[in-house]
């Protein structure tokens, strides 16, 4: 079992898109058996995505509502219906706050293997699809919060004791 070291914020490689996968390699496979590892020792996870642990590959693992699986070079389809609700991240660790997102969401990409694969949920598995795709573009939920509650988020980040490393 290979758990690797999860990024925080503040580090580049959470603001900067991630480059597409053209190798369906032993390489690939490695990084998806990794990011699998890791995502099963973390605490209170949905998923992670390559950049979370130094890597700029489009490429992500989930583990939400009973679902466990990966996508490689995934584009999302999104409902117009929304949900709220509470969100977190193993980059900005310990910290939740309520973000929207749609209710909805279908995402199209490979296995590690170069097959084709579509993955559609909606409530958590919806949340969980588009936050880790989120990560592939260089984003991180807290960017979509506003207002009190965004303004909440970055004193919250600011006096995290991991933010002060």
């Amino acid at each position: 079992m290979t758990m690797r070291p999860i990024r925080l914020l503040g580090d580049a490689v959470l603001r900067t898109p991630a480059e597409p996968v053209t190798s369906f390699d032993a390489e690939l496979h490695s990084l998806v058996t990794d990011l699998m590892d890791t995502l099963l020792g973390a605490p209170g996870r949905a998923g992670v995505a390559a950049p979370q642990i130094g890597v700029s590959a489009r490429v992500f693992v989930y583990d939400a509502d009973g679902e466990v699986g990966h996508v490689v070079n995934p584009t999302i389809e999104l409902s117009e219906e929304t949900q709220d609700g509470d969100e977190g991240c193993l980059s900005i660790p310990e910290l939740y706050f309520p973000t929207p997102r749609a209710m909805s969401a279908t995402v199209h990409g490979f296995d590690q293997y170069g097959t084709p694969l579509t993955v559609s949920g909606s409530g958590f598995l919806a949340r969980a699809l588009q936050h880790e795709t989120d990560h592939l573009d260089g984003k991180l939920y807290i960017d979509t919060l506003r207002g009190d509650t965004r303004r909440q988020a970055l004193r919250d980040i600011r006096a995290a004791a991991w933010s002060r490393r």
